[in-house]
């Protein structure tokens, strides 16, 4: 054992460390053979711990005496190592020879000198001194610090005593290889391994992140350490024993420290200069590559043990290191704020500068807090709240701060500060320490709130645009500080800290510090124009409103200030609901926990679900289709809205502005669909929690003279219309009155009597600080500073002021508004300079215009406003003027004196700015009697308001204003309905192309019908006008491959998706194989080009067209393809490739269908019935088959037909149109052609459901082009004349003289006799060979023939399904009726004629076994023998009626399933009038023989026999035809996600037998994919494309395993199409991240299918992307 350790370590010594790869491929046989024996079990393990730990043996080898040489030389390699990792040996190293000056000799020396050093720099290898230097170039140089402080030794001395210290040590420095990590894992089991293991792994601390820091590949480095470190830190008692015995948290720190240090730069916030603060640097490596985490995770780990915070929170020195790695993090990424240009590079450090503030700061923290939480632990906060603050302390002074902080500065970073303010919160919320003993003195808390307040205001400015010039990132920054990841340890502490901060200081010098930094106090003025200093007018407006909005939510915000933890979760989730409804995994991850993980409040716990259905409703997920995927969502319950909608919590956590206004949209819709409100509400005022009683203080802000005389001032502004105040400053004056009206202390008369001497000149404006006696305070004049400009200036004093009045006002208004400035500087100073025995003196500045901002400009002059009013009038006035209405408050307690007993009045709880105004004059007159008399005396002089002229420009103007929003509002009605019906009456043109019969009305009434031709609007250049040969129109269409018809299956068992290994899919039951085989049996045995017309193809490849129903000009759209051309913006679509969007509706389409010019009157004159015989019309229609389609002359629109038949070509690939066995045969395009009107048939049939029982007008409504479609094909098709001998139309309805003489001609094969033809193809390939437009007549006549053989062939079918009794029965019964007058219209006879002539043949001789299998077991009744020939005929007069219907314009009658058969031949003119009221229905009395039946039928009988003489097998199969086929469908999925999982994800692929990395499996027909593998890749096309083309011709539905969700190819583009397995709560899980279990979703897989089988994913789907072929 020893040896094979040994051996291990002599092979990891000898090679160079550079070939790190090597060394790892040459270890690779030894770390194996390890990695086997741990496995074998506890003994093994045993055994190996005691070779790995016994210090002993070490020692022998190692000392290399004699026989060891070899173990001597690789000790010396070893040596080497350590000194080159910049480590040292402390052993007396004499013996080896290997002294160097630059290491020391023992522990003690190196420590002295490291001292003495005082750098770091020796302790980095000299390849990471030259890194630096390189770095150094372009940045500030790093700042090192003097680190004797800590104990060096921690650092960089490492001694190995065993086997297992040195393993380590190699295994870190190759950067822990995955099989060694594995190894000394699985030791783990044995204990006594587990402590020695970790003892040395902490020993080793300071090593591993040395290497982190130089290594490469520090991401999978770190997992790899986080791998062993978790494994040995989550053990409580472990972690306890070797922070006893190894010091582990004092390594922890330090080395933490130590990393940190390395990229230290100087701080510039606040004294660039003489700044003696370090930062770190957010642009570093180590910082922006996350480097440090897995020592930051190691620390939060340990922290999460009670013993162990409990000794951190005792070690003073730790907590002293500690606040110092936190100060690093104090102030970094400063932003200063770009003035002139636009920033050129925006930095994204802000991203690693926020996540380390969160992971390196906030996360210990929430760790350390969790273990405060009751009395007990008091003395744990003390210290860390005493060394917080003497960081800051430190911290304040290192920046040299006085009062000012810098402009244009912020950071969004003070930990620090977070610190303080969160232990701050837990000692009063849950050690009831009183918060006096916590906190410092009044010049600390000042100091304190600056930082804070400085953010809150950048906030604004940011929103403000006033940052726009440093870019994006500092808007990002300004997100990421409220988000909810981060708000609970950035904007929470901040708020809470000012709320602190606000409730000890003095109020008035709180609210001018609020007005100073959001730089508005310039604004508060009563003059109507004043300059601002210090901000641009255009910002003015919305840093009011911040600094009004900051206010509001430092007074209403209750989280740390009395909130239970329930309340705040029920807060935090009724705001982010109020915004949006949400998922529940979006509330999971919206609502802010605490980071760390270990604190106890988990999301998703009990709470979290029980406070979910408490406050909101869960909505269903639900589908338009169409629309988009809804996804499960939760949204607020009623009541919430009533009593709940907080909008101070909503604007707290908004990341988006646009959320507040989502929110108050919502708010709005509740209000209006309840009931309650009518208008545009204003933000409800919501009751407040009651504030904890250690934070009453705050409270005060609202009784002080500074905040009344700002309240005042603005409302007197919004009254007198003054610029820049909105509605928002309005509500939130408001909302601060009435805060303060609801805060108001009882006791007032004690305060007003100990006025003091110089407060007097304050009674100018108020006599006391308590709001409700303020209120009814009347305010005469107030003299201001204003520009000479101003009006108020050409106003004269008024008489009555003498000057004695006038001094006692003193300089009050704008002036009294800066005196607050300089009284903050003054209050400052006295509060630096004074005595703790003069605290309570208050000293007020006698002059105060001397401070001024430097620059602004000196010509002002000094004006006297009359004023008279105080802030009750005001109010009543504001409701007077926001009513529109003189006089229209009236007190309601004159009514109703009830409501002053009780005023809890629902009335009062939503409205707009009038009720607020009522409910707070209401709130005043219960407040106090003196408030309540003086209003009703206001009410009753209702005088016109002071003064007059201003107020009449004012409410002149407001009215003017109203006037012209009304008439602005009349002519806009006036054009949106004028647009409407211009849209209304284009919508009806464009849509009724193709129903003629809605013009025909409208021509009676004109004189000469026979003129009226189509009309179709062109929709780029708007003109109107009939399709020309010259200048056609066309239909904007979109051609695309379908393989839907071909899915369709004969059983009506939908398909499963295979889920185990038996389970398999095989295809040849499906539509698409049945017609393929049917074509190549045909094909061996008959003429090729007569095979071609006996069948149709496009059931795999057909092309469909559809339409958004839009027309345009030819030539129009070629210079609209054009300009799409030049547009060089990304389209999801091609134009190279024909691809464009309508230009109209802008639905997806790559080409355009001529309109045939043609007048619309033409389908009254086909409409006529004629009275010619049926003979007569078969010999017309003969003769106009016989014509040859001479090819039009060379117009435009013959030209265009021609493109867009080239078109529908290429829509499809070669092997869906060749059928031919000789290549290029014009037989070959002849079959392709009426295949295509048959694709286009078949799949409207399908849209329909598969039977024609609705009726009405085609679905897709007028959008139908099959008109257009069929004149292309039929100009086409009459090109290819087919030789009068073969046409089958002869056969159909001429006897043919010679029957034999088809049998002498052996050598060349024979045409495919007439019953194997299908009729569908011969009534499609009838109809185009006529030249277009078709008559009625012809069409009846066509139909009338055809369905005769139809008839016969059901017969045929009839009989070689049943068995030779049956129709020895059924040929003896007929025969007896042959002779009856109807008997050619008698199913009876017909059939025993048909089975007397075909017994002349051998088809019906092949009895024997295989005879009983094609036996049905039924015996046949009447009944079941004329459904199933009603069965047989059903599928070719449901096709024939739709065309009837698209040919002619004839509505479809709507009938019962049970009555389709006779509806529909009635609709075709098959059954003749009488008949229809007999009962029970015969199919048989539709036939109308053209020639006498039983002569037509022998001879059809006769092709069928000679047949058989060769081939009666075959003979047979062709003629049973499956004619029902059920509408298609994917396949049938699982109910539950997880069944598809476990068998596909460890499925094979069969073609490159591997595990693919992405499976994924076809929805149609279950083919198993690999999805962008490049193993299955065929000439560039991979696996999934190829299907795509394969299975559906070009159109694939794809389901991703690992993903879960549907992916869909068409042609070349591909889209993600979202998933159809939805959680518990409706929502996706894409990717499986959540890795919820996930259910089928019927009602999105329904969509699905239906958008497959309606052709719609170009339409419904909007993100799509080209795939290049490599999915």
């Amino acid at each position: 054992m020893r040896e094979i350790a040994h051996s291990h370590l002599t092979a990891a010594d000898v090679p160079s460390e550079k070939d790190l790869n090597k060394v790892l491929q040459l270890l690779e046989p030894q770390i194996s053979f390890l990695e086997d024996l741990t496995k074998m079990g506890g003994a093994m393990r045993s055994v190996l711990t005691q070779v790995l730990t016994n210090q002993q043996n070490y020692k022998d080898l190692t000392s290399g005496l004699g026989e060891n040489a070899c173990a001597k030389k690789s000790h010396e390699k070893y040596l080497i190592a350590l000194k080159s990792s910049g480590l040292t040996y402390p052993e007396d190293k004499l013996v080896y020879g290997l002294q160097e000056p630059s290491a020391g000799t023992s522990t003690l020396a190196v420590q002295g000198f490291a001292g003495a050093t005082g750098t770091l720099g020796q302790l980095d290898s000299s390849d990471e001194e030259d890194q630096d230097g390189s770095q150094g170039l372009g940045k500030r140089k790093r700042v090192k610090l003097s680190s004797s402080t800590k104990d060096q030794s921690i650092m960089d001395v490492l001694k190995h005593k065993s086997f297992l210290e040195e393993l380590l040590f190699w295994t870190i420095k190759y950067e822990f290889p995955q099989k060694m990590v594995t190894f000394l894992l699985n030791m783990l089991p044995d204990q006594e391994y587990k402590v020695a293991f970790t003892k040395t792994f902490v020993q080793h601390y300071a090593f591993i992140m040395k290497t982190l820091k130089k290594s490469h590949e520090s991401d999978t480095m770190s997992n790899r350490i986080v791998h062993i470190s978790v494994q040995l830190f989550s053990n409580e008692e472990l972690a306890r024993q070797v922070t006893e015995e190894c010091q582990l948290l004092d390594i922890m720190v330090t080395v933490l420290l130590y990393m940190m240090e390395s990229c230290l730069i100087k701080s510039e916030l606040q004294d660039e200069e003489n700044s003696l603060h370090v930062v770190v640097n957010c642009g570093e490596a180590l910082l922006k590559n996350n480097t440090y985490w897995p020592l930051v995770s190691d620390f939060i780990n340990i922290l999460s043990h009670q013993s162990v915070a409990k000794r951190f929170l005792e070690d003073h020195g730790l907590l002293v290191t500690w606040m110092n790695f936190v100060s690093f993090f104090q102030g970094m990424n400063l932003n200063k704020r770009e003035l002139n240009e636009h920033v050129e590079f925006e930095s994204q450090t802000y991203y690693a500068a926020f996540a380390a503030e969160l992971e390196a700061c906030a996360q210990p923290m929430w760790g350390l807090l969790s273990h405060c939480k009751v009395r007990e632990t008091q003395e744990y906060t003390r210290n860390v709240v005493r060394y917080c603050l003497e960081a800051l302390q430190d911290w304040f002074d290192a920046i040299n701060f006085v009062d000012e902080p810098a402009p244009n500065q912020v950071t969004f970073h003070l930990p620090l500060h977070r610190y303080y303010a969160m232990f701050l919160s837990k000692a009063v919320k849950c050690q009831e320490l009183d918060l006096d003993s916590v906190l410092p003195d009044q010049e600390m808390l000042m100091k304190l709130m600056i930082h804070p307040l400085q953010i809150q205001a950048s906030l604004a400015e940011i929103h403000s645009n006033m940052w726009v010039r440093n870019g994006l990132q500092i808007k990002g920054q300004a997100m990421t500080y409220v988000q909810s990841h981060f708000c609970n340890s950035m904007i929470d502490p901040d708020i809470y800290l000012l709320q602190v901060c606000a409730s000890r200081l003095d109020p008035d010098y709180f609210i001018s510090s609020v007005f100073e930094r959001f730089k508005v106090v310039d604004l508060l003025t009563m003059a109507s124009q004043h300059q601002n200093t210090v901000l641009d007018a255009e910002h003015e407006r919305s840093m009011l409103e911040g600094a009004l909005t900051f206010l509001v939510i430092l007074l209403s915000l209750r989280l740390h200030l009395g909130m239970s933890d329930d309340e705040i979760l029920r807060a935090e989730m009724v705001a982010q609901l109020c915004m949006n409804d949400r998922t529940h995994s979006s509330l999971l991850d919206l609502i802010p926990e605490n980071p760390n993980p270990k604190s106890g409040i988990i999301p998703g716990s009990y709470s979290f679900e029980s406070v979910l259905s408490a406050v909101a409703d869960f909505k269903a997920p639900v589908f338009e289709p169409g629309g988009s995927m809804q996804q499960g969502m939760y949204t607020p319950k009623a009541e919430v809205w009533d009593q709940e909608f907080d909008p101070v919590m909503v604007i707290l956590r908004t990341v988006y502005r646009r959320d507040v206004q989502s929110a108050m949209d919502r708010y709005t819709a509740f209000l209006k669909q309840s009931g309650k409100f009518p208008g545009n509400p204003w933000p409800p005022y919501k009751k407040r929690t009651p504030l904890h009683p250690s934070y009453k203080g705050l409270m005060r802000l609202l009784h002080c003279k500074t905040l009344h005389i700002v309240l005042f001032t603005l409302l007197y502004k919004i009254l007198m219309d003054h610029q820049n105040l909105s509605e928002h400053v309005l509500c939130m004056v408001l909302y601060l009155i009435e805060l303060g009206l609801e805060n108001s202390a009882e006791e007032e008369s004690d305060e007003e009597a100990s006025v003091c001497g110089p407060e007097r000149c304050h009674d100018s404006w108020f006599p006391g600080s308590n709001l409700v006696s303020n209120m009814r305070h009347f305010i005469n004049y107030v003299r201001v500073r204003v520009p000479e400009t101003a009006p108020e200036v050409k106003r004269d004093s008024p008489a009555s002021t003498s000057s004695d009045s006038l001094s006692s006002l003193h300089n009050s208004g704008t002036a009294q508004v800066f005196s607050l400035v300089a009284e903050r500087r003054k209050k400052f100073q006295e509060i630096i300079n004074r005595s703790s025995s003069e605290a309570n003196q208050v000293v007020r500045p006698k002059t105060s215009n001397k401070w001024s901002a430097p620059g602004s400009a000196p010509q002002l002059t000094t004006a006297i406003l009359e004023i008279k009013e105080s802030i009750l009038s005001l109010l009543i006035k504001l409701h007077h003027k926001l009513s529109g209405k003189q006089n229209s408050y009236y007190p309601p307690w004159l009514d109703d004196i009830e409501i002053l007993i009780q005023p809890e009045i629902p009335k009062y709880n939503h409205g707009d700015g009038i009720t607020a105004v009522e409910r707070i004059l209401l709130k005043a007159a219960l407040q106090s009697r003196m408030n309540k008399r003086i209003i009703e005396e206001i009410c009753r002089k209702v005088t016109p308001p002071v003064p007059p002229k201003k107020i009449t420009a004012a409410e002149k103007k407001t009215l003017d204003k109203e006037e012209r929003r009304q008439k602005a509002r009349e002519r806009q009605q006036k054009l949106l309905a004028e647009f409407a019906s211009r849209q209304k009456s284009f919508m009806e043109t464009a849509m009724d192309v193709d129903s003629p019969e809605n013009d025909i009305p409208m021509e009676i009434a004109t004189a000469e019908p026979q003129v009226s031709e189509a009309v179709y609007d062109c929709v780029i250049c708007g003109q109107s006008g009939p399709s020309s040969e010259d200048r056609p129109t066309g239909l904007v269409v979109l051609l695309q491959a379908s393989s839907v018809l071909g899915q369709c299956r004969d059983n009506i068992e939908p398909k499963k998706l295979p889920i185990t290994e038996e389970e398999q899919i095989y295809p040849w039951d499906t539509c698409a194989a049945v017609h393929d085989v049917r074509l190549s049996l045909l094909q061996r045995y008959f003429k090729d080009s007569s095979c071609l017309l006996a069948v149709s193809i496009g059931w795999e490849g057909g092309v469909y067209v559809q339409t958004c129903g839009h027309t345009l000009h030819i030539d129009c759209h070629k210079s609209y393809m054009e300009s799409l051309r030049n547009d060089q913006v990304l389209q999801g679509f091609s134009v190279d490739k024909g691809e464009f969007t309508c230009p109209l509706c802008r639905q997806f389409a790559n080409s355009v269908l001529p309109c045939y010019p043609g007048s619309n009157v033409e389908s009254n004159l086909w409409q006529r019935p004629s009275n010619k015989s049926i003979q007569d019309l078969i010999k017309e229609v003969e003769e106009l088959q016989g014509r040859p389609g001479a090819f039009p002359s060379e117009t435009n629109l013959s030209k265009e037909m021609e493109s867009v038949m080239k078109d529908i070509k290429n829509t499809t690939q070669k092997k869906y149109r060749d059928y031919s066995k000789t290549p290029g045969s014009p037989d070959n395009d002849f079959l392709f052609m009426y295949s295509v009107a048959r694709t286009n048939l078949e799949l409207e049939l399908i849209h329909r459901g598969g039977n024609l029982c609705s009726g009405g007008a085609s679905t897709a409504g007028k959008r139908s082009c099959l008109n257009q479609l069929f004149h292309v094909l039929a100009l086409h098709m009459r090109l290819y004349s087919i030789d009068s001998e073969y046409n089958p139309w002869r056969k159909l309805t001429q006897l043919v003289e010679e029957m034999n003489s088809q049998q002498g001609n052996e050598e060349q094969q024979p045409e495919v006799p007439i019953l194997y033809h299908d009729v569908t193809s011969l009534l499609l390939i009838q109809i185009l060979m006529m030249p277009q437009p078709l008559r009625k007549d012809h069409f009846a006549c066509i139909v009338k023939v055809l369905f005769t053989l139809l008839y016969t062939q059901a017969l045929v079918a009839l009989s070689v399904k049943c068995n030779e009794e049956d129709r020895l029965a059924w040929k003896h019964t007929g025969a007896l009726k042959k002779n009856a007058c109807d008997a050619e219209k008698s199913y009876e006879v017909l059939l025993s004629f048909v089975i007397s002539e075909l017994s002349k043949g051998k088809l019906y001789h092949e009895e024997g076994a295989q005879e009983c299998a094609m036996v049905s077991p039924i015996a046949w009744s009447p009944e079941s023998m004329e459904k199933y020939l009603q069965d047989f005929c059903l599928p070719f007069l449901r096709i024939t009626s739709l065309l009837q219907h698209h040919l002619f314009g004839e509505d479809l009658p709507s009938c019962q399933e049970e009555e389709e058969f006779s509806v529909l031949s009635s609709c075709l003119g098959l059954l003749p009038t009488f008949y229809q009221t007999k009962h029970p229905f015969i199919s048989a009395s539709c036939l109308d023989w053209p020639v006498p039946a039983f002569d037509i039928i022998s001879q059809w009988c006769f092709e069928i026999n000679s047949f058989t003489e060769r081939h009666a097998e075959q003979g047979k199969a062709l003629l049973i035809q499956e004619s029902r086929w059920k509408l298609p469908h994917l396949l049938q999925l699982p109910e539950n996600y997880n069944t598809i999982f476990q068998y596909y994800h460890r499925k094979t692929c069969s073609v490159c037998t591997k595990v693919p990395k992405d499976p994924a499996v076809c929805l149609v027909c279950g083919t198993f994919v690999c999805l962008k593998g490049l193993c299955c890749k065929q000439q560039s096309y991979c696996e999934c494309v190829l299907h795509s083309q394969n299975c559906g011709a070009g159109t694939g539905i794809f389901l991703l395993i690992n993903a879960s969700v549907i992916i869909i190819i068409r042609g070349h583009r591909f889209c993600l199409w979202g998933s159809v397995y939805l959680d518990a709560h409706g929502e996706e899980d894409r990717d499986l991240r959540r890795g919820k279990p996930l259910y089928i979703c019927k009602e999105r897989y329904k969509v699905l299918e239906q958008q497959w089988i309606s052709h719609t994913f170009d339409h419904i789907n909007k993100r799509w992307g080209p795939h290049y072929n490599g999915l």
